[in-house]
């Protein structure tokens, strides 16, 4: 399965804040992977077209039954609005029973943000269990 590199979409002013979210998911069995990841490109297509999104990313690990997010936007209400839109809010519905585990990290930056920073906060989080 291919690891979607990083796409900017709309590029912030040259002074402006981006609200990043960095996400984690673990499935239960390897069965759930192909069906976690059709889904996830579903939603992956949706974000892309959202208003207020800045850019995206996504990266599985398919052995490892992971699947990782990295989005930047202009401003929360942007991002609240995209996870209650469809196909992301039907995605939710039907991959919650098979996810055994979700880290979600929110921040703010003023560059757009690196995988290393989004591993760095999402490893922090696990920790934190």
């Amino acid at each position: 399965m291919p690891t979607l590199p990083w796409i900017t979409v709309t590029t912030p002013g040259a002074d402006a804040e981006v609200v990043v979210m960095a996400s984690r998911f673990r499935v239960r069995g390897l069965r759930h992977v192909l069906p976690f990841f059709v889904d996830a490109m579903r939603v992956h297509a949706q974000m892309r077209k959202a208003p207020g999104v800045v850019g995206l990313s996504l990266v599985a690990h398919p052995l490892r039954r992971e699947f990782a997010t990295l989005s930047a936007w202009h401003d929360r209400a942007g991002l609240d609005a995209a996870v209650r839109a469809e196909p992301h809010r039907a995605v939710m519905g039907r991959q919650r029973r098979v996810i055994a585990e979700s880290v979600f990290r929110f921040w703010t930056a003023r560059t757009l943000p690196t995988w290393e920073e989004a591993e760095r906060r999402l490893t922090s989080a696990e920790q934190q269990r």
